[in-house]
């Protein structure tokens, strides 16, 4: 019994915990003095139960009252349990916030490998818009892509190179196009932008398998197969009058939200005409050096680069338009009339057209599609002056200029003569050159041109090999790559990183 016996504050403690006739009862029972009664208990038992389990009723109401009666104690504790809840909820907030960014980033990572999501600023509004025109591609004769992967998977690219390759830059360290400059006619200088291996791959399969295959309107000649000076000058051979003008800025006119309105109308969707588009045109551009590297910082918009195997394509099914309504006009005034990329030309057929109206008239049509002729290449000519179109005169058969063929022929006399030392033909002096001259004069006159190829035939042999085109041009030279540009093909690093 001993080891029983409670101290004096454990029995202070249960008898706080019920009550102190509860406390005895259940002494008494255990000591064995009270013999409990078989079921639910002896009446005394019962009450002194109830009375207990009442007077901790009683207690808590007390307790309860007391609370209340101090507004202080309750306000406080009611923002205490309100602050809890609400810091208990932020916990759970932040932790599904967490874990929605989370999920959210690995989404995201996921689409990077997949979809082309961001190409720069203001180019990439309509990027979420994939939906092709089914009926019009297939109409036009084109191929279908379903989305981005299935376009570089097209072009035997990957996705990460479509990307590279399209991407519009604000400032950058890369250029897709190396730049130099070519030499006028009429003065001055042209500048080339001519696209670098990978990107001029990419525009060789865009125009093979897209634009090459858009009917174009027969007035057109230049860069179309099956045509040439020869068919663009034929139509204009002994008229009374004839007249030649050009258009201003032809390339640099079409810039890239009307490149991008064409592919959207042949049917492709938002997206993919984006990136053909940007694969297509070149942003202009400014070179500036900071602590010794080279940067190419955007001035301008994107326009057609003059060098880029796509853009004559792209003009002339721009240029449908134009042509449908020149040839119209033309007709209307009993004239004929065709173009050769920027080169527009009308003959004829009476002596009495007044050229000053058809001028007018042409100048009205050529602004309303959104060119500018050229003011000073405007060729008003008349019979009895030398007639040219595109290089070959048309006064009464097609020839070559005379004074040209007449240099061409001392050329060939001097090779005769002296050999190839110190001669130069269209800056250079080979086989290639002098046998390119020599076609063409085939192809404008053939019979002048069979008369020349067997008279000096034999020199040929004797002409300089030309320099391979893959043989690598010095840093110095007027092709040379601009710093900057794609890297080289034994590269380690992947050519479509920037950093």
């Amino acid at each position: 019994m001993a080891d029983n016996k409670l101290t004096r504050q454990q029995i202070y403690d249960r008898i706080r915990e019920s009550s102190r006739e509860e406390y005895v009862l259940e002494e008494m029972k255990r000591l064995g003095f009270w013999k409990s009664a078989e079921g639910n208990g002896s009446v005394p038992e019962l009450l002194i139960k109830r009375e207990t389990e009442l007077s901790k009723e009683l207690q808590q109401l007390l307790a309860e009252k007391q609370k209340y009666q101090n507004k202080e104690a309750v306000l406080k504790e009611m923002r205490l349990k309100r602050m809890a809840a609400a810091k208990l909820k932020r916990e759970e907030n932040k932790k599904k916030k967490e874990q929605e960014r989370y999920e959210k980033a690995q989404a995201w990572q996921k689409k990077k490998q997949t979809e082309i999501i961001y190409l720069g600023e203001s180019v990439s509004l309509g990027l979420n818009n994939g939906d092709n025109d089914i009926d019009a591609l297939q109409k036009n004769g084109l191929p279908v892509f379903a989305d981005e992967t299935a376009l570089a998977t097209a072009m035997g690219i990957t996705l990460k190179e479509l990307s590279f390759l399209s991407f519009n830059r604000k400032v950058s360290t890369v250029s897709h196009y190396q730049k130099f400059y070519l030499p006028k006619k009429s003065g001055g200088r042209r500048l080339i932008s001519a696209p670098m291996p990978r990107l001029k791959k990419v525009q060789y399969w865009i125009l093979e398998n897209i634009f090459s295959k858009i009917r174009l309107h027969d007035a057109a000649h230049g860069f179309t197969p099956g045509r040439s000076i020869v068919t663009n000058a034929i139509i204009h051979v002994n008229k009374p009058l004839l007249v030649n003008m050009d258009v201003k800025d032809f390339f640099p006119s079409i810039h890239y939200k009307r490149v991008k309105g064409l592919l959207q109308q042949l049917g492709y969707s938002e997206k993919t005409a984006i990136l053909l588009s940007l694969l297509c045109t070149e942003s202009v551009t400014e070179e500036a050096a900071i602590d010794g590297k080279r940067y190419f910082v955007q001035k301008g918009q994107r326009v057609l680069p003059q060098g880029a195997p796509t853009s004559p394509a792209i003009t002339n099914i721009l240029c449908y338009k134009l042509d449908k309504r020149l040839q119209g006009l033309a007709a209307k005034l009993n004239c004929n009339y065709t173009r050769y990329a920027d080169d527009m030309s009308f003959s004829a057929n009476e002596g009495n057209t007044n050229a000053q109206q058809l001028i007018w008239r042409i100048k009205r049509i050529v602004a309303d599609e959104g060119f500018t002729l050229h003011p000073d290449k405007l060729r008003v000519m008349r019979k009895g002056t030398k007639q040219e179109v595109t290089g070959v005169v048309v006064n009464s058969t097609m020839n070559i200029d005379r004074k040209k063929l007449r240099q061409f022929r001392a050329l060939l006399h001097q090779l005769k003569i002296n050999g190839s030392d110190n001669l130069h033909w269209n800056a250079a002096i080979n086989s290639h050159s002098i046998l390119g001259y020599l076609n063409y004069i085939k192809m404008v006159n053939p019979v002048k041109g069979q008369k020349l190829q067997q008279e000096f035939g034999a020199l040929l042999s004797q002409l300089p090999k030309p320099v391979r085109a893959d043989k690598k041009t010095p840093d110095n030279g007027p092709t040379a790559p601009l710093p900057g540009s794609d890297k080289a093909e034994g590269d380690d690093k992947p050519w479509w990183s920037v950093v």
